[in-house]
């Protein structure tokens, strides 16, 4: 029996090795991309803008140095809405990861019903902040709102100054939205941490005695550190650049009580001062990765 040899034809042409799917490239071309384009040439702009001076004669960009960064520093209104914002990401933070953790404890359970209401803790997510802003400032108005009429009715506020109208009250308007709609997500992050969690420290705790408390002070608590730390990161990030309550519900007042350093950006970007407002936006930008940075080696946070 004669050997049968089989040949391959060589193709005339091939795509390099490169474009091919044994090679990354393909894969990652796409998302790189819109990195560049959505990322990389925003943040690149604003940066150019930061060194720039709007002529408001001949409406074009002239170079200005650092006058943008020295007059963002000397500006006490950007100082004042730094401190609203610090305020409101600390208050905000405690309350949605105090609440995030009781619940948590709460509803880990397998006992019948339970699996309903975990899956009901996370309808306040899927509602967008525009329309969770716009519920919460109509309940809160002075005049229809019916918050406002049981507060009135408790006397704890007084008609002749409804929340929004009072800087204190009008800040926790803003924060009780906030808190309202993402307490949730702390919640379901830490309720799957504490499904992770091994059960034998439990049982051992149970044998040797150890009530409640003591088991959540220095078994629970302890384990679920690397969890509580990952959420109050993603959840800081996003409070630092709040915007959309803000305006919603007070729209920075009364006067620049609840104006936070985001906010305070988009206005000036909106009376066309945009090298100022991109030199703010580039200052909410560094205070995140400073203060991201110390977080995550402070608490050896691993992604």
């Amino acid at each position: 029996m004669s050997a049968v040899t089989v040949t391959r034809e060589t193709p005339r042409w091939a795509l390099p090795r490169f474009m091919t799917a044994e090679h990354p490239f393909p894969w990652l071309a796409p998302i790189t991309v819109m990195l560049l384009v959505f990322g990389i040439y925003p943040l690149a702009y604003s940066v150019w803008l930061s060194f720039h001076k709007r002529n408001v004669v001949s409406r074009q960009l002239d170079f200005a140095g650092l006058h943008q960064w020295t007059r963002a520093f000397s500006d006490a209104r950007m100082w004042h809405s730094l401190e609203t914002t610090l305020i409101y990401t600390f208050v905000a933070l405690a309350v949605q990861l105090a609440l995030g953790i009781l619940i948590a404890l709460l509803l880990d359970t397998d006992r019948k019903g339970y699996g309903v209401l975990r899956a009901l803790m996370t309808l306040p997510l899927v509602v967008p902040p525009a329309v969770t802003g716009m519920m919460f400032l109509l309940m809160q108005d002075g005049s229809f709102g019916v918050l406002s009429f049981y507060l009135y009715a408790l006397d704890l506020i007084s008609p002749a100054q409804p929340i929004l109208t009072q800087p204190g009250t009008a800040l926790a308007a803003i924060l009780l939205a906030d808190i309202w709609q993402w307490t949730p997500f702390m919640v379901l992050i830490i309720l799957a941490g504490l499904r992770a969690l091994p059960k034998e420290p439990f049982e051992a705790a149970a044998i040797d005695g150890a009530n409640g408390i003591q088991t959540f002070w220095r078994l629970t608590l302890p384990m679920l550190r690397k969890v509580i730390a990952v959420a109050v990161l993603i959840r800081g990030v996003d409070l630092f650049r709040i915007y959309d309550y803000v305006y919603i519900i007070t729209a920075g007042g009364p006067g620049t009580a609840t104006e936070t350093l985001s906010f305070y950006a988009g206005r000036i970007y909106f009376t066309g001062d945009f090298p100022y407002a991109a030199t703010l936006s580039l200052i909410v930008l560094v205070v995140l990765i400073v203060v991201s940075n110390l977080f995550v080696r402070l608490f050896k946070v691993r992604f």
